[in-house]
This record gives C-alpha cells, structure tokens and sequence, in this order.
C-alpha cells in the first residue's frame, strides 16, 4: 500500500475512535402512547380508584397483550399521567416498555402502590401542553405518537382547549379520548354535562384516526379503555 493510502486508513481509524458512538439511539416501537387521567375536584376518591383499577386491569388483558404483539415491532411505550386544574400534572409511572405479560404486570403494580392525589380544577389544554415535552428524548422512537385523555368534564382554566390541541396535531400528535357521560353528581351537587362526547369530538381530539371511546359511567370505564387501548395499540378502525 502507498505510504500517503497507509496515512489515510490510519487518519480514519484515529477519527472513527475519537467520534463518541451514538449511545443517545431511541429504541423503535409501535407507538408511544401517553395515558392522561383527569384527576380533578369534579372525581371523588371512589371514581378515582376506578379510573386507576380500569388502566391497571386493562393493560394486563390479553387483548391488549395480543394487540401489542400483532405489531410489526411487538413493542410499545406507555407513560401514566394523572392530571387537574392548570398546575397539576403528575407523572405516575414514567415511560416504560410493555411487549408482554410480564412487563404490563410490573406496569400495573407500580400504579397499584403509588397513591392517587386529586385537586380542583380541570385544565385539558394544561395536561396536553405537559405532555407533549415528555415526548423528545425519551429513549423511544414509535411509528406513531399518542396522547390519550381521559375525564369527565369541560375544560375550565388554562388556555384555550383548541389551541393545545391544534399545537400538539401540528406537530404530528395525535389525541384520543375517553370521555366519561358520568351519572353521579360531581362535587359541587351538579350532574356532569351530558354532551361530553361532542365537546371531546370538536375540541380535544385530533390528528390522523383520532376517535373517541365514551365510557358511559365509571363502572362502565374498564371496559371502555379496553376497548380504547385494543383499538390505539392494534390501530384499527373500530372493535366490538
């Protein structure tokens, strides 16, 4: 080899070894999907306990198990996000591989010992403007970038719900929802509104295949984000 060939290789291998390897790489999976829980003064500690047991039920059901390992990655990251008024958002479990049994268990057990704290208020837009950040640099890299929120009331302090959620669409989110068409009187004495499905429809979700499950009561609320996880994970137009 010519002296000035031989000073090259050995130039290149110099720089290769000084070049940090990219130790940052995010891990590819299906979807990395946010699970944000309206916690505010309108839920009482009884309807908080079923909205935490419904997540935690759901997540360790083998639909959503067999959904997860339906796709092309068989691997998704899931972060639990509790929520209320516009400064109260509180990261529960933080972001975490599930691609089996196993790993929906340590998922669900760690939500069973971490205590549920409510506080008045509810800011839908706040919950979306803290999610969206948890996004960049989580060690994830998902074909698709979810927000789901689930709660039973209107947005009612923060900025504009729209606005939030338009921010969020425009930067490649997408938003589902879980709205709860509550039928036991909020703290105040007051039935919850009613067309809680449409205020969702036009105001929270958005982005492509957004859709909304509504859980028809908090006993109704399992089976409603079974249905919900199944269709976001497998993304699939509809299930029974």
């Amino acid at each position: 080899m010519h002296l000035n060939s031989r000073l090259a290789v050995v130039f290149f291998l110099v720089l290769a070894a000084l070049t940090p390897s990219n130790t940052g790489a995010q891990e590819p999976v299906d979807i990395e999907l946010v699970l944000a829980v309206d916690v505010s003064g309108s839920i009482d500690d009884y309807e908080a306990i079923l909205q935490r047991q419904g997540y935690m039920s759901a997540i360790v059901h083998p639909r959503v198990i067999d959904a997860i390992q339906s796709g092309v990655l068989q691997r998704i990251a899931v972060t639990y996000v509790e929520w209320s008024g516009d400064f109260n958002q509180r990261t529960i479990v933080d972001w975490t591989v599930i691609s089996n049994k196993e790993n929906a268990l340590a998922f669900a057990s760690i939500l069973s010992d971490i205590p549920i704290i409510r506080a008045r208020r509810t800011s839908i837009s706040a919950a979306i403007d803290y999610v969206v950040p948890k996004f960049e640099n989580n060690g994830y890299d998902g074909t698709r970038r979810v927000i789901d929120i689930s709660g039973d009331g209107y947005n009612n302090i923060g900025r504009n719900v729209r606005e939030a959620r338009d921010a969020a669409v425009s930067s490649g989110f997408i938003i589902n929802g879980l709205p709860i068409i509550n039928d036991r009187p909020n703290a105040t004495g007051r039935p919850p509104p009613a067309d809680l499905d449409d205020y969702y429809e036009d105001n929270v979700i958005g982005g492509p295949g957004s859709f909304i499950v509504v859980a028809e009561s908090f006993d109704n609320f399992s089976q409603a984000i079974l249905s919900k996880l199944i269709r976001e994970i497998a993304y699939i137009g509809s299930i029974p």
